[in-house]
């Protein structure tokens, strides 16, 4: 079927639309197309940052509220830790038809200045221990308005870039923006110790230990510090960006809900990106709740930033992997990684002692290293798979479901320890699920003879 996306239409030719894009073209792409490309790649990949930061500070914030005055039970807590996730998914689906739409300037701009919503309310409702939850709750629900911007920003990212280097270009962005998590939960612990700006800022709160010492904290800083540049990212993207001339009304783009592939693979993004997500989300709160009540317990945001981190690491590596070996076969290998690791740390989550705490961080780092490379070798597939157009709209789709994680891994985290006492159950069924999509993966794309081999 001939659709606009396939030709470039006279309405397009306007100062911010490319009149001509040909990445497949090699004159093309070291005449013109190279240099731009990778431009594009760094300002989305620093607005990316910015909107995964503010996606993820709610995580860095609940286990610091109940120390600071919130009465907040823990069913409570693991909600707020859910929250961005549901609107983060939510948010991704409207995110996937908007690239082709309005292109990659106006996008990227206006989701980046949206993100000044959730970081300035929650500046303010951290200083309030009266805040009420349902404020909390829509506050948690703004912050993932950071999540929503990955489903416009990889297509967008794919439109930009050969077939050949999607693989190493999508692993980039998506595997430093990333980052934005680790970030958050890294820089919260330090950038809260102190008044960052006097008391410009406002006043301090009064942090509790667990010991029954008492500190003064600026909580507010965790967003605060933000602020700024999200401001100067946003703006760097309103001058710098161009968009792809590959245009499609909302109903074209609905054709990918045709193939059976965009289904499949949103089961292999779910396993990795799903997983990645709900565990950066939830690290935090598993320490606290199965580690916290031993002596010498530790700081959850001391160990939680590293899950994200080698994650993150795991994704930007194994994209250039990806496109020498195959998505497929990287996937298959990363699945059957996630299953044992998955399986390890049921071991752990029952401790009688300290002792057992470094081979839980082992198990859980583990599991977060084989989902990056799954991010990474997945998002190489769907490129392979799907013309331009439809990958674009199968990334961003994929991105959109996979995004629930942070819901439904704090959901489910939260069920399987009120219902059975541990969260075992939880691990147990995440690795019947990691199972499934090893088989559908290794039936469809990695054997020999596979459907569509990639």
């Amino acid at each position: 079927m001939t659709t606009k996306s396939e030709a470039v239409q006279p309405q397009v030719a306007k100062p911010t639309w490319l009149q001509n894009w040909s990445p497949e073209d090699t004159g093309f792409w070291e005449r013109t197309g190279k240099t731009l490309a990778w431009r594009t790649l760094t300002i989305t990949t620093l607005n990316l940052i910015m909107a995964f930061i503010v996606w993820f500070a709610v995580s860095a914030l609940v286990v610091r509220l109940p120390a600071i005055g919130f009465k907040l039970t823990t069913s409570e807590l693991f909600w707020l830790a859910a929250m961005p996730g549901l609107a983060g998914g939510t948010l991704r689906i409207v995110h996937t038809f908007l690239i082709p739409l309005y292109g990659t300037r106006k996008v990227v701009t206006l989701s980046t200045l949206s993100l000044l919503i959730p970081a300035v309310g929650w500046f303010y409702a951290v200083q309030n221990p009266e805040t009420p939850f349902w404020l909390l709750m829509v506050l948690a629900f703004l912050a993932g308005l950071g999540g929503g911007n990955f489903s416009s920003f990889m297509p967008s990212t794919s439109l930009f870039f050969p077939k050949r280097l999607q693989g190493t270009a999508l692993a980039i962005q998506a595997g430093i923006g990333n980052f934005g998590v680790s970030v958050v939960q890294f820089v919260t612990p330090w950038i809260i110790g102190f008044a960052l700006a006097g008391s410009l800022l406002g006043a301090p709160q009064t942090f509790t230990k667990p010991s029954g010492d008492t500190t003064p904290i600026w909580l507010q800083n965790a967003t605060a510090i933000y602020i700024p540049l999200i401001v100067i990212f946003a703006i760097a993207a309103y001058f710098m960006l161009k968009s792809v001339p590959v245009r499609a009304n909302f109903r074209e783009q609905l054709d990918i809900f045709k193939e059976k592939h965009a289904f499949n693979m949103t089961l292999l993004y779910i396993m990795t990106f799903g997983s990645f997500s709900g565990l950066s989300a939830t690290f935090p709160l598993l320490i606290k709740q199965i580690y916290g009540g031993l002596p010498g317990a530790p700081d959850p945001l001391s160990y939680a930033f590293l899950g994200p981190l080698v994650g993150s690491v795991a994704r930007i590596a194994a994209g250039p992997v990806s496109d020498r070996l195959g998505g497929a076969r990287v996937t298959h290998w990363s699945g059957i990684g996630m299953l044992i690791a998955a399986l390890a740390v049921t071991f752990f989550t029952a401790p009688t002692s300290m002792d057992q705490f470094p081979w839980f961080v082992s198990a859980m780092l583990a599991l977060f290293f084989f989902a990056g490379v799954g991010n990474a070798s997945t998002f190489k597939q769907m490129p392979m798979i799907f013309p331009p157009r439809q990958a674009g709209g199968v990334i961003g789709w994929t991105g959109a479901m996979a995004a629930y994680g942070p819901f439904a891994v704090g959901l489910m985290l939260g069920y399987s320890n009120n219902w059975f006492g541990s969260f075992n159950a939880f691990f147990y069924w995440a690795a019947f699920f990691f199972l499934v999509c090893i088989g559908i993966n290794w039936w469809f794309y990695a054997r020999k003879g596979a459907e569509k081999p990639c």
